[in-house]
This record gives structure tokens, sequence and C-alpha cells, in this order.
């Protein structure tokens, strides 16, 4: 890997020396992939102050659309030159595929990174409708608003571990191209996806200050979310964290865009293709070895075809390839670490204890004995109220829950406190569609969707999956306040 791992952070626009560091692990082979800086709370002060001083001169909130779009071209065009360079570094860190890491965890983001330098030229400026008032004069007044879309200020960004540099862009754009200055603390276990990202600033020739990038743990998280000088906090990860972000942006009335976890249901009907719907449900549970907050986890399949659907699925489950994600021919890698496997095994475990019935997997890799591999699993005869329904496993294991009518397929998908995402199959796709109107999520898929994540698309959800949308038109305007100018003809 030719990517410089920086054991430094970036804070004012220049990358600044840490006291103290710590390793940074390779998932699938437990060595030493570099030593990352370990940030502090003065690091996260000083992020904090740059990025407030950044936005109070205003020299970026104050340019013009074209010129700060022109600014992130240039970003743009910097990490498309060490791409390759990249997708490496999501495979070492990440442990992510080399094609999961080149089609989703590159290519996705770029892609979505594309669409928001188009749409952020768009002028956001919309008029209200005109009004006639009377006057005391007997005349008639005429008046109506033109409605601005601002910056919202200082931004604090906090991604999770398993797609790092998808989310990392999927909030520092937005925010950056909407005026705002940020801050960025990615997670302790894959900081270099978020460094390089100083790399790309100093390129683009970003202002001192509208990017900073700091690492650190819960005491640095913390500040970032009760700072009275940052006004936005935009995070993806658990839905307790996320909670526990909610309470401490309260009393400082900071506005709070949370992207979290998710038990997603998809639905197979009695008429749907069982091939089709079987390698959805496989790619639900082994896609970057289930650490995906909108997998597919929970099938709910007519009983009627449910024994071939877990057939189907067995077979396919076995032909999974696990090992080394540089490999072109695996299929899945592994586990962040040590310590979500351990809670993969604990839910498996209380699987078996509740009379679910294990089909494959269960186990870790015999073959392997580096790495936090495990093998692809998934429980047939699933109660929906059980742990392994209604927790995010975030691993590689799939429940399959039956059903006779579908009525009770919806109320089962409903049957949960989170609402990502979702899925149905079937052969009716009018039926289909109705039926997902009455799923309670912030997205469905039917047939296996549009092939891809649209770009103009809203993504979040509902209940402990959070609230605010990111993508789309909707994702730029989380960034913004709207504010109205009113005025009248003379």
């Amino acid at each position: 890997m030719s990517l410089a791992l920086t054991k430094r952070q970036f804070v004012g626009g220049v990358f600044i020396s840490s006291d103290s560091v710590e390793p940074i692990i390779n998932p699938a082979t437990e060595a030493v992939l570099g030593e990352a800086p370990l940030g502090t709370l003065e690091d996260a002060e000083s992020a904090i102050e740059a990025a407030h001083q950044s936005f109070r001169n205003g020299t970026w909130r104050r340019m013009n659309a074209s010129a700060r779009v022109a600014a992130m071209q240039r970003f743009y065009g910097y990490l498309d030159q060490r791409s390759g360079e990249i997708c490496e570094l999501i495979v070492a860190e990440a442990g992510a595929t080399i094609g999961l890491a080149r089609a989703a965890q590159w290519g996705l983001p770029m892609k979505h990174f594309r669409y928001q330098l188009a749409i952020a030229l768009h002028d956001q400026t919309t008029m209200s409708a005109p009004e006639i008032t009377p006057m005391p004069n007997g005349h008639l007044m005429l008046g109506t608003s033109a409605v601005h879309r601002d910056p919202v200020g200082v931004v604090s960004a906090i991604t999770p571990y398993n797609y790092p540099f998808m989310l990392n862009l999927a909030k520092i754009v937005p925010a950056l191209l909407m005026g705002n200055s940020v801050v960025l603390k990615p997670s302790p276990y894959t900081p270099f996806e978020a460094l390089l990202l100083g790399e790309a600033a100093i390129a683009a020739g970003l202002p001192e200050g509208v990017l900073n990038i700091i690492t650190g743990g819960i005491a640095v998280g913390e500040r970032l979310t009760t700072d009275p000088r940052i006004a936005l906090v935009t995070f993806t990860g658990s839905d307790n964290v996320g909670a526990a972000i909610m309470a401490q942006a309260a009393p400082t009335l900071k506005r709070v865009l949370l992207e979290l976890g998710g038990k997603s249901a998809m639905i197979v009907r009695a008429d749907a293709d069982l091939d089709g719907a079987a390698g959805a449900g496989l790619g639900g549970f082994t896609s970057h070895c289930g650490q995906g907050c909108a997998l597919l986890t929970r099938h709910i399949v007519h009983n009627s075809v449910r024994r071939e659907y877990v057939a189907k699925l067995k077979a396919m489950a076995e032909c999974v390839t696990v090992g080394d994600p540089n490999d072109p021919s695996t299929m899945m890698g592994p586990l962040i670490r040590e310590t979500q496997r351990a809670r993969v095994e604990h839910y498996v475990q209380t699987a078996v204890e509740a009379g679910a019935r294990l089909v494959t997997g269960g186990r870790r890799p015999p073959n392997l004995s580096k790495g936090f591999f495990f093998e692809p699993t998934f429980f047939d005869n699933v109660d929906n109220a059980s742990e392994l329904a209604q927790d995010e496993v975030f691993g590689p294991v799939g429940a399959v829950i039956g059903y006779d009518s579908d009525e009770e397929a919806i109320a089962l998908a409903n049957d949960s406190r989170f609402g990502l995402s979702g899925a149905i199959f079937s052969a009716d796709s009018g039926l289909a569609y109705e039926m997902a109107g009455e799923i309670r999520s912030g997205g469905v898929s039917i047939n296996g969707g549009a092939g891809t994540m649209l770009s103009d698309a809203p993504f979040g959800g509902n209940g402990r999956s959070g609230y605010g949308r990111e993508n789309g038109m909707e994702g730029l305007l989380e960034y913004t306040n709207s504010k109205s100018v009113s005025f009248h003809a003379e």
C-alpha cells in the first residue's frame, strides 16, 4: 500500500502532530496496519475553534455556489486520482472485500459526490405566494418573500467503522457544499480513511478551518455533541449511542441528524422468484460480513414456499467463500474486531437456546486461524419477538420467519423498534407496491429495487433508526436553515 498512513490530525488547514498514538489493526490478519493519532479534548477544542472562526470570518460561506462547487470538484479530483490506493486502504482498515471496496465503498460515494456537485449549483431560493393586504389608506399592498437557504454553522460529523469512506463523504460533502464548516471524527477503528481527506482539502484549496479532522474516544465525541459553538451534529451508528447524542445535544438545542441501526425485513410472497429472493436474502446478512445498517436480516417468508426458500438460501450460503478480502474470489471478509465477533456468537447461542433452528454456519471458520472471521449463518423458525429478530446483530446472521397472509407479513415487518429499510419479492408488482406503502421504514425495494443506491433518493429511517435524510436534495438541505426575506411592491 503506497498511501501514507498519517499520524497527524488535520486542524485549521494543517496537519498537527499528536503526543500519543494507537495501533490500528487489520481485521483480516490481526496485524498492525499503522499507528494513528489519539485525539484529546485539547485537540477537539482546537478543531471546534478553528471551524467556529472559519465560519465567523465567512470566507467559505460567503462564496457563491459555483466557487464552492469548483473547490469541491478539486477535492473530488484529488480522491479520484488516488482511487487505487484508497480502495486498498478500505480493504486493509475496514475489512471490506476488494470487490465491495471498489463498488460500494468507493464507487457509490463518489457517484453521490458527483450528483451533489451538480445539484449544489441550483439556486435554492424560492418565492412565497404573493398576498394582497388592505392598508389603512384604502390601497392594497402586494407583498411576498424570498426564502433563502443559509448554512447552519459548524457541523460535527461522527462516523462509524463499517463504511467509513462512504459515510465520511456522505456527511462532509453536502455540509461543505452548503457553506458550513465541519469537524469530522471517525471511528477509532478506521481513522485513516478520514485523515486522508485532509490532504484532499489542501489540494482543493479549502480555506483554513473549513474542514477539520480529529480522532479520539468517548470524551472527544461528547465534546463534539455538547459544545455550544456547534450548530448541528450528524451521526451514523447504533441507536443507543444516537439516543445518548440526542440527550447531549439537548441543552444547547442543536440540531441532530441521526442515521442509526436497522433490522430490516424482506417479505417473500408465495409467488416470488425464489432464486432472486434467496440471492437478495443472502446479501442481506453476508454483505460486508453483515456490518450494514440497512441490510435485510429478517426474511419473512410465506409458509407455502418457506421450506424451498430455506433450502435455496442454505445452498447459496454454503458456497460463500470466506477469507482474504484482497482475493477477488473472496465473497465475505472479517468482522471489524474480536469484540464484534463475540457479540455475534452471543446472538447465535441465544437463538439456539430460544428454539430457532440453525440451518447453517454458527461458528468461526476452522481453516482461518487469524482474523475476525465468522461463517455465514442463518436460522429458520425464528420468533419475531426474539432477540435475534429484534436486535441489530451487525454480523453475518440472518433470520427466517414464516407467515400465512399479506396482512401478517406487514404486521411482522412493522413489529420492530427500527424502521430503516425493507424489501418485497412478488410476481405481482402492483400489490407489492401497495404493501410497500404499509411498511413503516425509510425505504422499501421491490424485486431487487433500482440495482443501485440512487443518488437523488433520500436515505434515512424512522423510529430507532433515527431521523433526517442523507443523499438527494433533501440531504443537502439538512445542512441549511431557511430564512424568509419579506418585501412589498412599491
